[in-house]
């Protein structure tokens, strides 16, 4: 840690839409079934937001509900971050359509998109900002509408994504807790294994982007899968190792939800017991910037992650990118 403030979460918050889209449901939809999903992913069901509700409003619930968890007011934040590929349009930000709607009238507010790093991103982004003393209540959110930019026809993706918003306020905490280490990383090489090609000023929407397709995602299943195995591993590792811990020394690992193959082979390399993991991939599939956010909430709030324990925090996502964050619990 650098001289200066040690920076924590100060509370959390989360909500998923209440709309659940089972294996079986998907099995009238596309040539799947709940075995194959199972077996190759660890997903039974995903929430799905009405097709009026945007990012925004999710994001407004799991805000004010860890607005409300750190014991602020919505003045009080400084600066508002919100991890997202599915903003509500290119701009306003959707961290600005959330400031006016908090009443956070004295913070900043940008978008950050990093994918389903996008929560790990924006957490140590904050981080600096409370470290050197410049802000002291940071709120950053990771939320998602992934349905809305789904192929329901496409049965490599429409089984794995789902709808959710998570968030945490950041803030001061006392010396030895909060964030001890930290990592971050991209590799825009393999940018094309994970994409939503059209929409923006290389492909603008137009009849020809809509009838093809373009505006939905696309991916390059086993490419992800084998980035994903790789860096989890190592990215959780290179944290506990710049905080001069061990393996022996972690509490609880939060990782991205995408696939419990993934999820495994990074506990395995860590050498940790089921039971110090959070999975609830299997209730809401792959929620992206989201993920990460709403299992903490879960975690905190089930009363598994308490004061004083070293959580690690790990994740990758489009682009592609990958963090890590080692974070003593304060609170």
């Amino acid at each position: 840690m650098t001289d200066g403030f040690n920076c924590g979460i100060l509370g959390t918050g989360s909500f998923v839409p209440p709309n659940i889209i089972t294996n079986e449901d998907l099995e009238k939809m596309v040539d799947t079934s709940d075995e194959w999903i199972v077996s190759r992913t660890g997903i039974k069901e995903r929430r799905v937001v009405d097709k009026n509700v945007a990012t925004s409003d999710i994001a407004a619930i799991a805000a004010q509900r860890a607005i409300k968890d750190a014991g602020i007011d919505a003045k009080d934040l400084d600066l508002i971050i919100v991890a997202t590929v599915t903003p509500d349009m290119s701009f306003p930000s959707t961290a600005c359509l959330l400031q006016d709607r908090l009443g956070a009238v004295n913070a900043a507010a940008f978008d950050l998109e990093a994918a389903c790093s996008g929560f790990l991103y924006g957490i140590i982004t904050a981080k600096q900002f409370i470290i050197t003393g410049t802000y002291k209540n940071i709120l950053v959110i990771g939320a998602e509408c992934l349905s809305k930019i789904i192929n329901w026809k496409d049965r490599n993706t429409c089984v794995l994504f789902g709808d959710g918003a998570g968030a945490a306020v950041l803030g001061r905490v006392e010396e030895g807790y909060g964030i001890l280490s930290n990592c971050l990383g991209a590799d825009g090489a393999g940018g094309q294994f994970l994409s939503l090609k059209a929409g923006g000023s290389r492909l603008p929407a137009s009849v020809e982007t809509v009838e093809q397709g373009l505006h939905y995602v696309s991916m390059k299943g086993n490419e992800v899968f084998k980035f994903a195995v790789k860096i989890m591993a190592s990215a959780a590792e290179e944290a506990v190792n710049k905080a001069g811990l061990t393996a022996d020394d972690i509490d609880y690992l939060v990782p991205h939800q995408a696939n419990i193959r993934i999820i495994d082979a990074a506990r395995k390399r860590l050498k940790l017991d089921e039971n110090k993991v959070y999975v609830n991939l299997d209730r809401y599939g792959n929620m992206s910037s989201a993920s990460i956010p709403v299992a903490l909430d879960e975690a905190v709030h089930s009363g598994k992650i308490k004061k004083g324990h070293n959580i690690v925090m790990v994740g990758f996502g489009g682009g592609l990118t990958w963090g890590s964050c080692l974070m003593k619990w304060g609170k």
